[in-house]
């Protein structure tokens, strides 16, 4: 599910033309980002291949940035950052992106996600595992890409005066939604 999240930031993008394109693409990988820098500062957080060559191969040892608890306290920070330089609403618009990455990856994690960080008290992890049935993940995927850049492309083209800028900003989001999907599917 990593284009998915990118075709769920195009439709709130469409929904809210106000906040920034970047910020709402960095808001919906944020989780992921700080996971990378804990990832490489030293393992605090990790994966390991369980199923080579399928789809949705890692379990993921993401126990602070993807906890429940962790997911809502880091949606809160980059919904504070938002608030601040762009105003209530987009912090509320770029709190809730964060957060969605959470919830779309309890759909398709196996059960990796912890409820607290460190999974401290050892409640039990949570993930439906949707990555087990790669059809239906890219079919899941596929309509959250089709329908964001279909809701952004009708956007930009009833915000803006039809220009080739116009074309072009809606059509490109389209082309880089399309082609992550396939590269997504297809690794």
């Amino acid at each position: 599910m990593f284009v998915g999240h990118f075709g769920l930031a195009a439709a709130v993008k469409a929904a809210q033309p106000r906040v920034p394109l970047w910020a709402v693409m960095l808001a919906t990988q944020f989780l992921d980002v700080i996971f990378v820098i804990l990832y490489l500062a030293g393992g605090i957080e990790s994966f390991q291949a369980v199923a080579p060559g399928t789809y949705g191969e890692a379990l993921i040892d993401a126990q602070y940035t993807h906890s429940l608890l962790g997911a809502l306290l880091l949606s809160a920070l980059y919904g504070g950052f938002g608030a601040w330089r762009w105003g209530r609403t987009a912090g509320w618009v770029l709190g809730g992106v964060t957060f969605s990455h959470w919830l779309l990856d309890l759909l398709v994690h196996r059960a990796d996600l912890p409820l607290l960080p460190g999974n401290a008290g050892g409640l039990p992890l949570l993930g439906l595992g949707l990555w087990q049935t790669p059809w239906l993940t890219a079919v899941v995927e596929g309509v959250l890409v089709v329908v964001g850049a279909v809701l952004y492309f009708r956007s930009v083209r009833e915000r803006a005066e039809v220009t080739w800028r116009a074309l072009v900003s809606g059509g490109a989001m389209a082309l880089l939604l399309a082609l992550g999907l396939v590269v997504d599917v297809l690794s």
